[in-house]
């Protein structure tokens, strides 16, 4: 330990620092994929459940990216192939963000006290 009550660089996490860990992976896909790939990057091998936890996180978010990717190109055709008709439909690339901030609230609120969460989909690219 070190002087100020956190483990040495490598030292496995407490039970309680690992719940931690694995929550807050959970709530940083309010911004993006990057805390959860972070945290499961620095911590993976230091706590079991934040190994898990991360993984189902950075897992949703990927998938969150690629739906952001997809509509962003399908609304792009659809605005210059109707010469701006549907430009309207800008609005839909903001669903996958908004899923991801609902989603990633609620598996915070349940890992905070220890419980796994899984996604009700996302592609499992990090097993």
């Amino acid at each position: 330990m070190s002087d100020h009550g956190q483990p040495a660089s490598g030292a496995p996490l407490t039970r309680e620092q690992d719940v931690q860990w694995g929550s807050l992976a959970h709530l940083g896909g309010i911004l993006s994929f990057l805390p959860s790939l972070i945290i499961w990057l620095v911590f993976k091998d230091r706590g079991p459940f934040t190994d898990r936890e991360a993984k189902e996180a950075l897992n949703f978010q990927i998938t969150l990216l690629i739906a952001m990717i997809v509509l962003n190109i399908a609304v792009g055709i659809l605005t210059v192939v109707s010469f701006g008709i549907l430009g309207f439909l800008g609005f839909l690339t903001w669903i996958p963000w908004a899923i991801g901030v609902v989603f990633s609230i609620l598996a915070f609120m349940r890992t905070r006290d220890g419980a796994p969460y899984r996604y009700p989909f996302a592609f499992r690219f990090i097993r």
